[in-house]
């Protein structure tokens, strides 16, 4: 098997792709496969970091507003095209795939224009402009949640769950809160705005914290790396009870995730692919930061069948998370209710479900 993997600019592009190669080298040690990225995206840095061989191409998006630069990316767009067939031609690979943002637009296409067999994978609720675009030329779509549907060509739809499930459902964890000083007969929230931060959630889970101080469940605060310091002087005259932990970052987060009992944080494809195949209730705060909102529709898909709550940034504040962290860590039952939900609505198999939908392209 030769595959060739496309996607960047984000995590949430670039783990779900990982996800799948580290499934295939199982199946198949004996495959071959070549990620093809941004220049300046962070898939440069993150995949040669784990052995996958790379080649980049430089590409940039469309301005949303009337914009010169734009001609520019149609230049670099079709720049990309020709370097991406001359990759092709080199690698040989059986199937195409891509997994979102602008770089994988011209790998897809131009495997598309060889016709070599190609998919997609979306990962969101709303689907992106890329992806929109090479619904027309791909011969299958893979995807997450049903509310992209709707906007893509249904003959080619396969629903498979996001890859980075089943590399969350296989993780055999050994962690123990003994590690942060708290106990693990108690229930355990986790409060994480991602791998940056986020400065609202942090905000309001700062001000809260005279409150979780007095809880009887625990609470483990990570506020993301560039944003702890700042964290760390606004708590210097509040008081942080035994029961609280706050923590910059958590490196081992796969195993530390089985062993919460409910999970404040954003509404990204990958966050909630690994929630659900952990069966982790959870408390959703979209970003509205994102193309057309598409956190919130996300959230709705958990909230919807009573695996999540949601705030909204707007209606975030200490009150209003405590409010809602309350009601779920005092509630055993809710918990187990939402966690039920939440499980029913993971993957585990995600990986292997798109492999065999590559598989099937490669057989023809």
């Amino acid at each position: 098997m030769r595959l060739m993997v496309s996607g960047g600019g984000t995590g949430g592009h670039i783990y779900p792709a990982l996800a799948l190669i580290k499934a295939l080298k199982k199946r198949d040690p004996q495959a071959e496969v070549m990620y093809v990225g941004s220049e300046r995206g962070l898939e440069s840095s993150i995949v040669p970091a784990k052995g996958i061989p790379f080649q980049s191409t430089k590409i940039q998006g469309f301005k949303r507003s009337l914009s010169l630069e734009n001609f520019k990316t149609v230049w670099l767009f079709l720049k990309s095209v020709h370097a991406a067939k001359k990759m092709i031609r080199d690698f040989k690979p059986d199937v195409v795939i891509g997994t979102g943002g602008y770089v994988s637009g011209a790998v897809v296409y131009a495997a598309a224009k060889l016709h070599v067999p190609t998919m997609i994978h979306e990962q969101n609720s709303v689907v992106g402009i890329t992806n929109r675009f090479l619904s027309r030329y791909v011969d299958r779509i893979a995807y997450v949640f049903d509310a992209a549907l709707d906007q893509l060509p249904a003959n080619k739809m396969v629903k498979t769950g996001n890859p980075r499930a089943q590399e969350a459902a296989e993780v055999v964890s050994h962690f123990s809160w003994a590690e942060y000083q708290l106990k693990d007969d108690v229930p355990t929230l986790l409060i994480f705005g991602g791998s940056q931060g986020a400065l609202k959630i942090n905000a309001a889970t700062v001000a809260a914290i005279p409150a979780f101080n007095e809880r009887d469940y625990q609470v483990v605060f990570v506020t993301g790396q560039k944003r702890y310091d700042g964290v760390m002087d606004q708590l210097k005259h509040v008081e942080v009870a035994a029961n609280v932990v706050v923590k910059p970052y958590i490196a081992n987060m796969p195993e530390v995730l089985p062993k919460v009992a409910a999970i404040v944080g954003r509404a990204g494809a990958t966050s909630l692919a690994e929630i659900t195949a952990d069966g982790i209730p959870s408390i959703l705060i979209p970003s509205p930061y994102v193309t057309a909102d598409h956190q919130t529709k996300n959230a709705q898909s958990l909230a919807t069948v009573g695996a999540a709550e949601i705030i909204t940034e707007a209606d975030l504040s200490a009150d209003t998370l405590l409010a809602k962290a309350d009601q779920l860590m005092n509630d055993d039952g809710l918990r187990q209710d939402m966690a039920a939900a939440s499980k029913r609505l993971g993957v585990p198999d995600a990986a292997d479900r798109v492999l065999d939908v590559v598989l099937s392209l490669k057989r023809g």
